[in-house]
């Protein structure tokens, strides 16, 4: 039986949430303009591992590189290792002319990540980088729509086992309007708003501060604060 081997080479792409003041979900996407490479589309952060770093390093090296961030909560969930996903002839040229190597096939490691969106972004190695509104992302380069998608089913799991990390993509004081769309947004699953409150107002975790909505054209809510510590301790969920 024959063998044939070729130039694999292996990578991380990240799919970075963030959450606007318009109450959208959003992923970050980037650019970079390479000479003599066609215009390409906005993609997912990614980089190919050095030979120095295991994958985690990898996955937090571009997000530095993307948002400037040292650590940031990541989470790896998916390998995606189909043998056409660089198959497309743009993207080949984009790969000799970004790793100068000869690239038959790229395996990559998908990690998704959350950042708060009023975060200043201080990319180091992207010339754009634009949040993007999950409902409006277009088609993308290689497979990374399909990564996209796959995030979001992970997140959701993710979710379900420490609602704790829904908190990491909240400013430090949130209305529980807020809130409610983001879970929302993040389960696609309708919930009664009036029984959602109901249901945060008796988690000690989620403190209710003196301070509310100023300049807002409709009624002024109260904001809130999430304890981590309180959090801990209980073992209440958002929705059972």
């Amino acid at each position: 039986m024959s063998s044939s081997f070729i130039h694999t080479y292996v990578s991380v792409d990240c799919v970075v949430f963030g959450f606007d003041r318009e109450n959208q979900l959003n992923i970050l996407l980037v650019q970079r303009h390479l000479s003599n490479v066609p215009e390409r589309q906005k993609r997912l952060p990614g980089s190919l591992i050095l030979s120095d770093e295991g994958v985690d390093d990898a996955a937090q090296r571009v997000l530095h590189e993307l948002t400037g961030i040292k650590k940031m909560v990541l989470k790896q969930f998916k390998c995606f290792a189909d043998p056409k996903r660089a198959s497309n002839e743009l993207d080949i040229q984009w790969m000799e002319k970004e790793y100068k190597r000869d690239i038959d096939r790229i395996i990559t490691v998908a990690y998704l990540s959350l950042c708060k969106i009023d975060h200043k972004i201080n990319s180091t190695k992207y010339d754009t980088v634009d949040w993007c509104p999950i409902d409006k992302v277009p088609s993308l380069p290689f497979d990374h729509n399909k990564i996209i998608n796959e995030s979001l089913i992970e997140i959701r799991k993710w979710i379900e086992s420490d609602f704790s990390i829904i908190f990491e993509l909240l400013p430090k004081k949130f209305t529980i309007r807020q809130l409610y769309q983001l879970y929302i947004a993040l389960n696609e699953k309708y919930i009664d708003i009036k029984n959602f409150h109901k249901k945060v107002s008796s988690f000690n975790y989620i403190i209710p501060s003196e301070e509310i909505e100023v300049n807002v054209a409709h009624r002024a809510a109260r904001y809130y604060k999430f304890d981590a510590k309180l959090y801990k301790k209980s073992n209440n969920k958002l929705i059972k």
